[in-house]
């Protein structure tokens, strides 16, 4: 038997079949995926070979197909090993907020290094615009125009209200599709006005104003109804990077990958040696002077060196 892993609650994984059913499976004995050292062999996402144990009422994961991508991040409780937190990714969404809660240009820029680091394609999604002051509003709108000149679409919706969700739903349809951001950013709500069909559990009404605590538990698929699917994940504080090497980081920055060739040195780390082409373009306006400040941030590992979610 083939299927799709759609949810793991650590030992137990829901597996939706070929046939549109689903199967609590385990994984057969000590399971390892040879070359990948990380906290969960089995991801959601990961395209699995299954057999029925016992009266066809669970089943044994024996098997994981090849997988096109994954994404992980610092493990929680275990800093220097890492977590998968989805595979097989057709796009990643970054789901921010310029208020209540506000998400930093810091948190964005370290999802979309990731993002970079694993090949898997990014885009943004400025949520809760209904309640945007004018100067926020202006804030989103230098961001999204950041970003898209990047290449990572951007988008300006409101869930509560329903702007601009028909167009990220087109974005969406027949695509495996991960969300990703901090808590209160309505990542659940916006699921919902995507869907309504999937009826995902949303936290307080008040939580769309403010800072609300997460719903979501564990990295869920959801079949969509209009083709697709949609991963949601818990609400991530911060996002610690892994297995990354600093000459790496300046690689993941579309607009520095130009650059590089024209630095003096082949190993310029662009903070303090004479001849760096990234910081010539940083004089010049040709580098965002936050993009470069947040790589210095990813450079030294400052402040956000710890992944949890809350």
């Amino acid at each position: 038997m083939k299927g799709i892993v759609i949810k793991s609650t650590g030992s137990w994984y829901i597996v939706l079949t070929e046939d549109k059913k689903l199967c609590n499976c385990r994984l057969k004995g000590q399971f390892r995926i040879h070359g990948i050292r990380t906290t969960n062999p089995v991801a959601v996402g990961d395209h699995v070979e299954f057999k029925w144990e016992g009266a066809e009422e669970n089943g044994i994961i024996t098997a994981i197909e090849p997988r096109t991508n994954y994404i992980v991040r610092r493990s929680i409780n275990l800093s220097k090993s890492a977590h998968i937190i989805a595979s097989n990714i057709d796009r990643l969404y970054i789901v921010a907020s310029i208020m209540l809660p506000r998400t930093s240009t810091g948190f964005i820029d370290r999802l979309l290094v990731t993002a970079e680091a694993y090949h898997i394609p990014a885009a943004l999604i400025f949520n809760k615009i209904d309640i945007y002051t004018p100067e926020a509003q202006i804030r989103c709108d230098e961001l999204m125009e950041l970003y898209s000149s990047l290449g990572y679409p951007s988008y300006a919706v409101s869930a509560l209200e329903g702007t601009g969700i028909e167009t990220l739903r087109i974005a969406l349809r027949d695509k495996v599709n991960l969300f990703s951001g901090h808590s209160g950013v309505g990542k659940s709500a916006l699921i919902n006005a995507l869907d309504p069909l999937l009826a995902i559990k949303t936290g307080e009404i008040s939580s769309y104003h403010n800072k609300g605590m997460h719903t979501t538990t564990f990295a869920e698929m959801h079949p969509l109804s209009f083709g697709g699917y949609m991963i949601d994940t818990p609400g991530i504080k911060e996002f610690g990077l892994v297995h990354f090497e600093s000459q790496e980081i300046s690689e993941r920055f579309p607009e520095f990958r130009a650059l590089l060739p024209n630095c003096r040195y082949n190993n310029c780390t662009h903070n303090h040696e004479p001849g760096c082409a990234v910081k010539k373009g940083l004089d010049e306006g040709i580098i965002n002077p936050e993009r470069y400040h947040n790589y210095l941030g990813l450079l030294n590992d400052e402040s956000l060196d710890v992944a949890e979610y809350v």
